[in-house]
């Protein structure tokens, strides 16, 4: 058994690096967003943003962990909070549902850098990592809305439903019959600016955790990166039908 005193280290570790490798993702997203596609510099920064995403949602599940086992010794300043007060939502809202948003994150990054480095090589994308994050997505995603049912939450049954939806449209564009040309990268931008909404949903949400706790259950703090991702999602899809998206170079980058 862990005590309370080495939860809270492997707490603090994790959130040290998770802050570390969020900021460069928060900052390394909008290269590639802003720049010319195929460009160097959107390859190069795409492959920072890319690692530092997986990292930081590998380390957001620690954080989720360690709230999990122990919610008052990982969140002490929400003991005599009017709303945390209670271990139970402390470990929902901290812990199930960031669990959640992390390994929908560290889903929808490596789904969408395999989508541009396999293009349309779906068998090469349906490899077992991708594949076995779609399930974990799911399974994260309805424990958290049991948790949100249990707790009354339903911000947790919307973030559920974002899970779901990302499974489904992924498995869908992994096994349907046909393909359109572009569509990998159609899911490409899909997945890495995804990945973007749940980062900054995590910085506004999450991060405000410290100073105003109940700011975590705003649903403003969540709809802001939710729209501004969707309308850059719909944006570069649409030029993309137009023809007038510039295709990316061929790559065979790796994150190593």
């Amino acid at each position: 058994m862990f005590s309370s005193f080495a939860i809270f280290d492997v707490f603090h570790a994790f959130i040290a690096l998770h802050i570390l490798t969020g900021t460069i993702g928060l900052v390394a997203f909008w290269i590639p967003v802003a720049s010319k596609k195929g460009s160097s510099w959107h390859r190069r920064a795409g492959q920072i943003f890319t690692v530092s995403m997986l990292i930081t949602g590998i380390t957001a599940v620690g954080i989720s962990v360690c709230t999990l086992i122990d919610p008052v010794a990982t969140h002490p300043q929400l003991t005599n909070h009017a709303v945390f007060s209670d271990p139970a939502l402390i470990s929902a809202i901290f812990g199930w549902m960031m669990l959640g948003l992390a390994i929908m994150t560290i889903n929808l990054t490596w789904y969408g850098w395999l989508c541009v480095i396999h293009k349309n090589d779906r068998n090469a994308q349906r490899e077992w990592r991708n594949l076995g994050l779609q399930i974990a997505t799911f399974i994260a995603a309805t424990i958290c809305a049991y948790q949100g049912y249990l707790t009354g939450q339903v911000l947790m049954l919307g973030m559920s439903f974002i899970g779901w939806a990302t499974v489904a449209t992924n498995l869908y564009f992994l096994y349907k019959p046909n393909v359109g040309r572009l569509d990998w990268l159609k899911e490409h931008i899909k997945g890495l600016v995804g990945t973007g909404i749940s980062v900054y949903t995590a910085f506004f949400a999450f991060g405000a955790v410290r100073t105003f706790p109940t700011l975590a259950l705003h649903p403003v703090l969540w709809a802001i990166p939710l729209t501004v991702g969707l309308v850059l999602i719909i944006y570069f899809q649409l030029k993309i039908s137009r023809g007038s998206q510039v295709l990316p170079k061929s790559t065979s980058a790796t994150l190593v």
